[in-house]
């Protein structure tokens, strides 16, 4: 399955990989389009196993909520959009990758200096990824990059990751096996064994040199890959339990761990929400959506799934639950109208099939920008934020991302700037040097009642817009009508926030903190949009109705606000 491109999907479940269809799948289910075929006689065999989801009422204009169908209110009314269910930990990005340099806008297409990245608050590694995949071919410059979350779970999920695209010398088998420790509940035992015979040696390597070592310690490793690196700094427990990640917890077998999953994904008690999302989704999207709640595998629709037998011991080291949130999906992490336009071949509207191959081509891109530098080095942390300072050098960094650890309810603007600024290079050294900030819940928080009222008048900005995206169309069967919900929703999309925002910032005094702490707010943002998941199009504009659709459904709110700090040194 390495290489790239449709396959046929001619293959059942109780069947054998040998005896599966080997062809290429040149023409899609004209009904459905999630599924594509070698021909006639394929399609037609496989029509008894595919007609169920090809038939499926969700993919129905006519498709309605449970809520509505057995006519009661839904479970989420008065319960509010941030309710979490499931553990909380943020293994997949939930707002989309970008790239941290962006030299043509910076240091230019033609700069060929060293450059230096710290991810104070890293989570996982997609805008790495992304910032890789996207250097000039023009640069030939060495890259060193710095990755800290606290999260022991997600810092040895990213050590895994890096060291099995050091290890695996075949980019396309290198590329498939990270999509699945990443984003996939089972993987292959070819996976597996990979982890075992490649990855297992170098940290026992580690783990048995440092068993007299003190526990409260930091205890270095660097393994050298050619003209790349991975250096990993941490405590002794957090080497042990980066050992763990390799190797399913004792008991634990497939049909257990899929149980513990989807006793989150697919929980009763959060039917309401699922449909929710549904009501959001395009209805081509609803049965590839079902289907990942289900199997938790990201692969295209029609691919088999009969290699993927081994529950992936990244995501079940917690011996009672799924690590995360009911809501957590891989879509979400990455640019969606990207994926959106990732060529599937026939399967024209498997969005899940979509971002396999838009991830496929953006990790074997990076892997082979990776080969061609001068020198790429990683250096990877598990430490507050707050601890980096004793442990970096001083005014090193052409870019500092830090995530929405500026937000109030983390670390706040105010420590961010006192601990992250002094890393940052100086405008003498690199005129170019950003620190990225994110606030995710700062409009949220500063918004008033009166402000929420205004905007929700039928005569409103924001009203106007939204009936050119929303127009009334037949009678409502509910007051919870699914028109309603999606309504709702979509009113953030086309509402603008800059007052708010603005409000926020003389609250905090972001001015007055800057000058304090050697540090400025760029006016002009050269690596991020300040909104960056704002409407781009306006109604009536081609393609505005789309934008609009993808939107709705991509994780984020247009909420998001970045703010890009430099040095005034």
């Amino acid at each position: 399955m390495a290489s790239l491109g449709q396959i046929c999907s001619n293959w059942a479940p109780s069947s054998t990989s040998s005896t599966d269809c080997k062809k290429s799948g040149k023409y899609g289910c004209k009904n459905c389009q999630l599924v594509a075929y070698c021909g006639q006689s394929c399609q037609k065999a496989h029509w008894p196993l595919h007609k169920a989801a090809c038939r499926s009422p969700l993919r129905k204009d006519t498709w309605q909520p449970a809520w509505i169908v057995e006519s009661r209110t839904p479970e989420f009314m008065g319960a509010g959009l941030g309710v979490v269910f499931g553990d909380k930990k943020y293994l997949w990005g939930n707002v989309p990758a970008f790239d941290l340099l962006r030299l043509d806008a910076n240091e230019g297409s033609d700069y060929d200096g060293d450059l230096r990245i710290l991810c104070a608050a890293s989570g996982d590694l997609r805008h790495i990824v992304k910032t890789i995949a996207q250097l000039p071919s023009s640069y030939n410059g060495a890259v060193e990059i710095t990755l800290n979350d606290r999260d022991p779970d997600i810092v040895a999920r990213n050590i895994i990751l890096l060291l099995v695209a050091m290890v695996v010398e075949d980019i396309d088998a290198a590329s498939d096996c990270m999509v699945h420790l990443w984003y996939s509940a089972l993987v292959r035992e070819s996976d597996l064994n990979i982890l075992h015979q490649q990855i297992r040696p170098l940290i026992i390597d580690v783990c048995t040199k440092i068993a007299d070592k003190s526990c409260a310690t930091l205890h270095g490793k660097t393994w050298t890959f050619g003209q790349r690196s991975v250096r990993v700094i941490l405590r002794k427990s957090s080497w042990s339990g980066l050992l763990s990640f390799l190797d399913m917890p004792a008991g634990l077998d497939t049909h257990q761990a899929q149980t513990r999953r989807t006793k989150v994904t697919l929980a009763e008690s959060r039917k309401d929400y699922r449909d929710r999302y549904m009501c959001l989704i395009p209805s081509s999207h609803r049965v590839p959506f079902s289907r990942f709640r289900e199997d938790g595998l990201l692969l295209p629709f029609g691919f088999p799934r009969h290699d993927f037998q081994v529950p992936n011991p990244t995501f079940f080291q917690n011996d009672k639950t799924w690590p995360m949130p009911d809501n957590a999906d891989p879509r979400h992490g990455w640019p969606a109208e990207d994926v959106a336009s990732t060529p599937s071949g026939a399967a024209s509207a498997d969005i899940y099939g979509k971002l396999y191959f838009y991830l496929r081509k953006m990790l074997s891109s990076s892997l082979a920008r990776l080969r061609g530098l001068k020198g790429a080095s990683f250096e990877l942390f598990q430490v507050d934020a707050t601890a980096l300072p004793e442990l970096l050098g001083p005014g090193s960094f052409a870019r500092i991302d830090v995530s929405n650890i500026s937000d109030s309810g983390w670390l706040g603007i105010h420590r961010t700037l006192v601990y992250m600024i002094p890393l940052l290079q100086n405008k003498v050294d690199n005129p170019h040097a950003t620190l990225i900030t994110l606030f995710m819940n700062a409009v949220d928080e500063t918004m008033t009642d009166e402000d929420r009222m205004r905007d929700m008048t039928q005569n409103s900005t924001s009203s106007r817009r939204l009936l050119q995206y929303l127009p009334p169309s037949g009678s409502l069967v509910s007051k919870y009508d699914s028109k309603v919900i999606k309504f709702n929703m979509g009113r953030d999309l086309v509402t603008e926030y800059d007052d708010v925002f603005n409000r926020y910032c003389d609250e905090l005094e972001f001015r007055k903190a800057g000058e304090l702490l050697g540090a400025v707010v760029k006016a002009k943002h050269t690596v991020i949009k300040k909104w960056p998941f704002r409407l781009k199009l306006r109604p009536g504009q081609t393609g505005a109705h789309e934008e609009f659709s993808r939107c709705l459904s991509a994780g984020v709110s247009s909420k998001e606000r970045y703010v890009e700090w430099s040095r005034t040194d």
